[in-house]
């Protein structure tokens, strides 16, 4: 199946960080961003999220992942937020709550082929007793 997708990034940088650092943590987790620097933040688009999908998988957090996926789903796509403090450590860590001191970090994916459902199966594939499922397989 082919995937197509534009992915938004928005991360803050407060004046205590260094930029380069901010775009390392980022860039830990979704490789391929390009970004464009503004006062105060960096904006970056990528089309992909393999190796955040391979930090899902070894984490093993796909159900959690799948929850914030979907709270934020609409036929367009899905959007959803994570600490930037674990990104500096190449961890995926939703933010939910309250926003962190130094800001999370924005993602807003827009799913242009097949459909919003289909592409978070892939990205983030149902579980059963913790371990992926793929959905053709299940009768």
């Amino acid at each position: 199946m082919i995937y197509r997708i534009d992915a938004r990034i928005v991360a803050p940088v407060r004046d205590t960080e260094v930029t380069d650092r901010v775009e390392d943590a980022v860039r830990s987790l979704f490789p391929n961003v390009e970004f464009e620097h503004r006062p105060g933040e960096l904006v970056g688009e990528t089309h992909s999220l393999e190796r955040f999908s391979e930090r899902l998988h070894e984490q093993e957090i796909l159900e959690t992942a799948r929850t914030e996926f979907f709270k934020r789903a609409d036929d367009e796509g899905f959007s959803f937020a994570l600490k930037k403090q674990a990104a500096f450590k190449g961890v995926i860590n939703f933010a939910v709550g309250n926003p962190d001191e130094l800001g999370d970090i924005h993602v807003h994916v827009t799913v242009n082929e097949p459909d919003v459902e289909s592409y978070i199966d892939h990205v983030a594939p149902p579980t059963e007793d913790g371990r992926p499922v793929d959905p053709d397989e299940r009768a």
